[in-house]
């Protein structure tokens, strides 16, 4: 079981840890022209300081999987998640492809059991936004309006920022016929109609994959990719259940209360708009982009993509700073993904608490 975590009163470590603190008060102090003896002083709230072994910033698959791991290897472990309710997992209506799930299971379900795991085996589970973090030093600080974590190892499991809705019907169909992961959802529309749309290597990738499964690929392109450039986009082009809608903009998507059933398309230099049925539009117009505001200049080391830079033990460029799931911006964008980042972290933070240079595994084999 893990340890208790240690707890202690103190006084705002910054200006500006004050300044949130300030704003998170209920009678922010006031100044005033009257004598300074007339003045009404309001003392500010004490914020909380809390030591652990392992504070992980973010409680998606990955933060919670690490936590699980740390936790149950007797660390003192801090999850500090924002909102569990609007990572990329907690708005997947179903997950069909993680192993040992049954397929009607909602994103949101599954990763509450993640959480409530992590907390059995002792995680310190916290709702709080993290506004800045101290990775300099062997001791690490994470701040938040309410407490501040010192810990001897750092976690980012943040994630990434998705694609923001901004086709029409987009926002309302999202996980009712409109996705942006066609590994994960493809299956459900085997010998159906669907839509991609997007040129650049996301929406190739991912239009190629749903040829596997729909009976006829609409790709969408407002701009055409470098046909001599882009890997596969030719071969997209040519394959028989597609059809390259060039030169087109999505202009709309609808549906009724089954969800989507169709989109409306609007080819350039044309006047009428044309409808498309489909079962399922995918959209891949934007990338996602790594979750690191809270992060300071040069804290750690950034890959030209933004994600942060790791090796294959997950250790940023600063020792005892770990950086797991979609905040390395890795192509894969699975849970299962995730989590096994989470694990290989945990290891590797045994193992630097420990002062180790080999991981010690769970199993041993009987010779």
């Amino acid at each position: 079981m893990a340890l208790p975590i240690q707890a202690r009163r103190r006084r705002p470590p910054s200006r500006l840890a004050l300044l949130f603190a300030v704003c998170k008060c209920s009678d922010a102090l006031t100044l005033s022209r009257r004598p300074l003896r007339q003045t009404r002083r309001t003392q500010l709230r004490m914020m909380d300081e809390v030591e652990c072994d392992v504070a992980i910033v973010g409680g998606g698959p990955a933060g919670c999987c690490c936590a699980l791991y740390t936790a149950r290897a007797d660390h003192r472990t801090v999850i500090l998640d924002k909102n569990p309710s609007v990572g990329a997992l907690a708005i997947t209506s179903h997950i069909a492809n993680y192993p040992g799930v049954d397929k009607t299971m909602g994103g949101d379900e599954l990763l509450d059991k993640m959480r409530e795991q992590a907390v059995s085996y002792g995680t310190d589970y916290r709702r709080a936004q993290v506004f800045m973090v101290d990775v300099e030093g062997e001791q690490k600080v994470v701040y938040t309006p309410d407490v501040t974590v010192k810990a001897k190892t750092l976690v980012l499991a943040t994630g990434a920022l998705g694609h923001e809705p901004s086709f029409a019907g987009e926002a309302e169909f999202l996980g009712r016929g409109v996705s942006y992961c066609a590994t994960c959802d493809a299956a459900f529309y085997r010998d159906a109609e669907v839509c991609v749309v997007g040129s650049g290597n996301e929406a190739i990738e991912e239009a190629e994959y749903l040829t596997k499964f729909a009976s006829t690929v609409h790709w969408v392109t407002q701009f055409d990719p470098r046909w001599d450039e882009v890997p596969h986009a030719v071969e997209l082009r040519d394959h028989p259940n597609v059809k390259h809608w060039s030169a087109t903009r999505l202009m709309e998507v609808v549906g009724d209360d089954a969800g989507v059933n169709g989109v409306v398309l609007k080819r350039k230099g044309g006047e009428e708009q044309e409808s498309l049925a489909v079962e399922g539009c995918f959209i891949y117009v934007a990338g996602s982009k790594p979750i690191t505001d809270f992060l300071s200049e040069n804290a750690v080391e950034l890959q030209d993509d933004g994600g942060v830079a790791v090796n294959d033990e997950m250790e940023t460029s600063v020792p005892g700073v770990f950086a797991i799931g979609d905040i390395r911006n890795t192509p894969f964008k699975q849970v299962v993904v995730a989590a096994a980042d989470g694990c290989i972290a945990a290891m590797s933070i045994d193992r630097f608490l420990k002062g180790r240079k080999k991981v010690r595994v769970d199993w041993v084999h009987d010779l």
